[in-house]
């Protein structure tokens, strides 16, 4: 058989797909995984808004529906962060990476498969965390086509930077057994110091300042605008939802994830080369 007749090697977006799509199977087989991976962020959003019910005074909303809003930017970094940094860890650790090695499985192929796996993931987790606002909350679905918009475009800006700073976050574990502690230390820093887990009212200003340069800020910010009356926006840092600066922020996040990616990411543990 002549190299004319041999069938090509699928494209690295078809690979990547195929990927993503054995990666959805793999994870929701195991069946406790899902169900904490889904019902922890939910299960915060519960006890937070059950213990912060009055809003402030003038507030369009309650901070329950602040919350609400504002959590599915945990849910999101909970999946794409932790989840995959640990779980890449473990497929590090076990060899599973090594043996994709030799497969048409390229780098790129791999975070594309990932990536899918998140979106997925996400989907369902938001769709959870939204019915646990509105029946427990009352928060109101926006009908405004453009809201949905904003929320879309956040969304997969928010799914790719998250993504791709857990695959390179990966690296930094030397095992499986520590990838939960490496990874949620930041994960909880951030739900803090960016107005998720608290009131951004109540935060001092130098810790605004220094959540200002991570992408959970914004993501918080911005699924609040799509959520929250307009004139919640008054109790922002800046006074106003910088839709701008949200999507200049987040896309920049989503470029310093690929090329950490890019730069980090390796197929095989530090001691086996």
């Amino acid at each position: 058989m002549t190299a004319a007749t041999l069938s090509p090697l699928p494209s690295t977006l078809r690979t990547g797909l195929a990927r993503g799509g054995a990666e959805v199977r793999m994870f929701f087989r195991a069946k406790e995984a899902v169900i904490f991976t889904f019902c922890f962020p939910a299960f915060v959003l519960l006890l937070l808004g059950s213990i912060f019910t009055e809003s402030d005074p003038g507030a369009a909303a309650p901070m329950s529906q602040v919350f609400a809003a504002g959590m599915i930017a945990y849910g999101i970094l909970s999946t794409a962060f932790t989840s995959v940094g640990v779980g890449i860890a473990a497929d590090r650790e076990d060899g599973t990476l090594k043996r994709l090695r030799g497969t048409p499985v390229t780098m790129a192929s791999y975070f594309i498969g990932k990536i899918v796996l998140v979106a997925v993931a996400t989907l369902a987790e938001v769709a959870l965390l939204l019915a646990v606002g509105v029946f427990a909350f009352g928060l109101e679905l926006p009908t405004d086509p453009g809201r949905w918009w904003t929320f879309a475009w956040i969304l997969a800006l928010s799914v790719i930077a998250c993504t791709l700073l857990g695959i390179s976050a990966s690296s930094l574990a030397r095992s499986s057994r520590s990838a939960a502690a490496v990874l949620n230390l930041p994960v909880i820093a951030l739900q803090f110091s960016s107005g998720i887990f608290v009131a951004i009212s109540t935060l001092p200003k130098a810790m605004l300042d220094i959540a200002a340069f991570f992408p959970v800020r914004w993501m918080g910010q911005g699924f609040r605008s799509v959520f929250l009356p307009d004139s919640m926006a008054a109790g922002e840092v800046a006074g106003s939802w910088e839709p701008g600066m949200t999507a200049l922020v987040l896309g920049a996040w989503c470029v310093i994830g690929l090329v950490l990616c890019l730069t980090t990411f390796r197929w095989t543990e530090r001691r086996t080369g």
